[in-house]
């Protein structure tokens, strides 16, 4: 099993360079201050949690395909995280009905993908996709910093800025991490998102 959290500092200087030998990001970070209420949390999750993708390999690229499909559907992505068992994307769709068909097509190829290679034919991978309307530029900035902060939440890491398949790198290295320490002194988490883990089987 995947485990970054035993890794060195060094081990984990290398895995994020190796991300940016791939091209990640595609793109800088948009503006929050001007772009938020346009944007949506969508986040969907493994059935039950489990961690199907719990693999650097899986990670890797579950990453790559989810933001080559945000890339080929022009979407301006804010921010991202991909984690063994679920994953929160901060974007701005145009047609979120035509864009949840695109990431269904994404969790057909994945989980008939990973089926096959665990030999678990029929398996129910993922739960269907939910989405979240920004409603204003705090809601935005304390989505971005419960995006970036979601693999120390859930135990992964012990800071936000450890974990390599997220948006934060782009952050970091755009803005600074005194940006980014900022953002989250003037919108902190508090309570925010606490009942979203509550995942139940489905389509």
């Amino acid at each position: 099993m995947y485990d970054y959290r035993i890794m060195t500092p060094e081990q984990r200087a290398d895995v994020v360079a190796f991300r940016h030998q791939r091209g990640y990001p595609l793109h800088s970070p948009p503006h929050p201050e001007t772009e938020a209420p346009e944007f949506r949390l969508v986040s969907a999750a493994c059935c039950n949690h489990e961690e199907v993708l719990a693999s650097f390999e899986r990670l890797t690229e579950f990453e790559g395909e989810l933001l080559a499909l945000l890339h080929a559907e022009s979407v301006l992505v804010a921010a991202w995280v991909v984690q063994p068992n679920h994953y929160h994307a901060l974007v701005r769709v145009a047609d979120m009905r035509v864009f949840s068909l695109k990431l269904g097509q994404l969790h057909g190829r994945t989980s008939h993908r990973w089926n096959v290679e665990d030999n678990t034919p029929g398996r129910h991978v993922w739960f269907r996709c939910q989405d979240r309307w920004m409603r204003s530029q705090r809601h935005f900035c304390t989505t971005l910093n419960y995006t970036h902060n979601n693999p120390a939440h859930h135990g992964w890491v012990a800071k936000w800025q450890d974990w390599p398949f997220s948006s934060v790198h782009a952050y970091l290295e755009t803005r600074g991490r005194n940006w980014l320490l900022a953002l989250w002194k003037e919108y902190p988490l508090r309570d925010y998102g606490a009942k979203w883990d509550v995942w139940r089987r489905g389509s």
